[in-house]
């Protein structure tokens, strides 16, 4: 079942084009599942395989107390696994064909508002080290609200500030154009003509974004940098970048942008996936009317 599994992670990154990350996460799923087959019932090729063990895995895991979240990435990984094994001739019978997917409560998107963003923003200390590319990754991420992904992958190729774009590549390797606001575009044409040059070495890309080793910054010292200027904010939300993402719709919207444009222009392939944000900004709304109506 391993070799099975590892000819259908390469079809996901060649014939599908698929994300590293999400090549990484059904290969993790789908290993864990032929590791506990193998295991618990030594079942070790995926024709043998039926409905029966999948609801047992799936069962344990649940009560193992994986979240129901997990359990529908898992539930995705196998359907895809094994349509693709029967299409190949790995199995006679697809058995998770009638698997269904768990449903998930969907919770709203945390916020900052408007001046915490502004607060956020006028923390980081642009005259300390690496100060202006600290602010140019929090002003990107707040406004255009990129993946942390996108931001670790944008390219100087890509970026117009003349225009106020940026070309970004999303999940599924597709790619957009994002708007990039005028004080965005400040903060990176200052980080790049004072401190990229310096931090550039002979093996540099052309990623905007590079550490002080020249290379391309990762997602997870992305992910610290926001967490460290968040800390010296003082502010008492937890603070992460994709928040800014949740920030950068959710202010779209209170200000009157159209909804299919704030699909478009974070890459959602399904509107319902945006439509979320309708719900922050009627919250936000009754919060309002509780708190200033006389009779509210």
């Amino acid at each position: 079942m391993q070799e099975e599994i590892e000819a259908f992670v390469r079809f996901l990154a060649v014939e599908r084009g698929l994300s590293e990350n999400y090549q990484l996460s059904t290969a993790r799923s789908l290993g864990e599942f032929a590791a506990w087959c193998a295991q618990r019932k030594s079942i070790t090729r995926s024709r043998d395989v039926g409905l029966p063990l999948i609801s047992e895995y799936l069962t344990e895991r649940r009560r193992g107390g994986l979240a129901a979240s997990s359990i529908k990435l898992i539930v995705v990984a196998l359907k895809i696994f094994f349509r693709f094994a029967t299409a190949r001739g790995f199995v006679v019978k697809d058995p998770a064909e009638s698997l269904t997917l768990p449903r998930i409560s969907r919770s709203l998107p945390e916020t900052l508002n408007e001046i915490q963003v502004e607060q956020l923003l006028e923390s980081v200390d642009a005259s300390a080290p690496l100060g202006l590319r600290n602010r140019a990754i929090v002003e990107l991420l707040y406004a255009s609200g990129l993946r942390i992904s996108e931001l670790a992958g944008a390219k100087l190729e890509n970026l117009d500030l003349a225009s106020g774009v940026i070309r970004v590549t999303g999940k599924g390797n597709k790619t957009r154009l994002v708007p990039v606001g005028r004080k965005a575009c400040t903060a990176l044409e200052r980080y790049l003509e004072q401190e990229r040059p310096d931090l550039v070495r002979p093996k540099s890309g052309s990623e905007i974004f590079l550490s002080v080793r020249g290379r391309r910054l990762t997602t997870v010292r992305i992910w610290q940098i926001v967490k460290a200027i968040a800390k010296r904010s003082e502010l008492e939300a937890n603070v992460y970048p994709h928040l800014l993402r949740h920030s950068f719709a959710t202010h779209l919207l209170s200000n009157g942008a159209d909804l299919r444009i704030i699909q478009e222009m974070l890459g959602h392939a399904d509107i319902s996936t945006t439509q979320v944000y309708t719900h922050v900004d009627q919250q936000r709304l009754k919060a309002v009317h509780h708190k200033f109506h006389p009779r509210a």
